[in-house]
């Protein structure tokens, strides 16, 4: 099992900075999510920025959230 979401900060444009339960800090962009239908909504950065932890990932609302191992997978190392 992959490690968990701990704190998450959104960053223009369409990122996300992620720390993890073993502490790495990691980026993460969402542009190659944002035409599937789920996710179209975070086209508005306003709504985009409002992104919160949710029992271990990140979400938006009730219904937009990631898996928590595709985070840590396709993310890559932030400083």
């Amino acid at each position: 099992m992959n490690p968990r979401v701990k704190k998450v900060k959104y960053q223009d444009p369409y990122q996300l900075v992620i720390t993890f339960s073993n502490d790495e800090i990691k980026l993460f962009n969402l542009t190659n999510y944002l035409d599937y239908p789920i996710y179209k909504t975070l086209k508005d950065t306003a709504f985009c920025k409002k992104v919160k932890v949710s029992m271990g990932t990140v979400a938006w609302d009730d219904v937009i959230d990631f898996d928590p191992d595709t985070l840590y997978l396709e993310s890559i190392p932030f400083q």
